[in-house]
């Protein structure tokens, strides 16, 4: 059994999207098959893609749940019909032990990810962190310093959406 988690940039372009899933595609396919099994906190962007690439390979989703109260708060309208059907889809679904949605509980999130973790996908164009603590260059990070191998997926012309 491959157990790849994946941390990744939420703001992807529209344009990116399909680079992206293809780059993704990519990286699933060399562990495709029942062995396999995704890890995913299912936000919106990279984590989505992965979650539906991994399925798309047979393999089994993991889904982290950062709190109780993430879905009705943090996924907006336009996201939520794909984060309802991957959590239906999820072999487990595992919500970490906090309320209210913020930077605790989405530490404690990226810490079961690292924690099951046999690799890292990171979608992640290189930047250094943003200073919020819990995103994608902060859980690449301590991926490789926990000797974690990290899989960067950044294709040429990915872009994030500007802020």
């Amino acid at each position: 059994m491959t157990v790849l988690a994946v941390t990744g940039h939420m703001d992807l372009t529209v344009d990116s999207v399909s680079l992206v899933r293809e780059a993704l595609r990519e990286v699933v396919a060399r562990y495709r098959g029942p062995e396999l099994v995704g890890v995913s906190c299912l936000a919106a962007g990279a984590d989505t893609l992965f979650a539906e690439e991994v399925l798309a390979a047979g393999g089994e989703l993991v889904a982290v749940i950062p709190s109780r109260d993430y879905r009705a708060e943090k996924v907006k309208p336009d996201h939520a019909p794909a984060f309802d059907r991957l959590v239906r889809d999820a072999t487990e679904v595992v919500t970490a032990p906090f309320t209210t949605a913020g930077r605790e509980a989405y530490e404690a999130a990226n810490r079961v990810l690292l924690d099951r973790a046999d690799r890292l996908v990171a979608v992640w164009n290189g930047q250094p962190p943003g200073g919020k603590g819990g995103g994608t260059t902060d859980v690449a990070l301590r991926a490789r310093a926990a000797a974690i191998p990290v899989d960067v997926v950044w294709p040429p012309g990915a872009e994030r959406a500007a802020a």
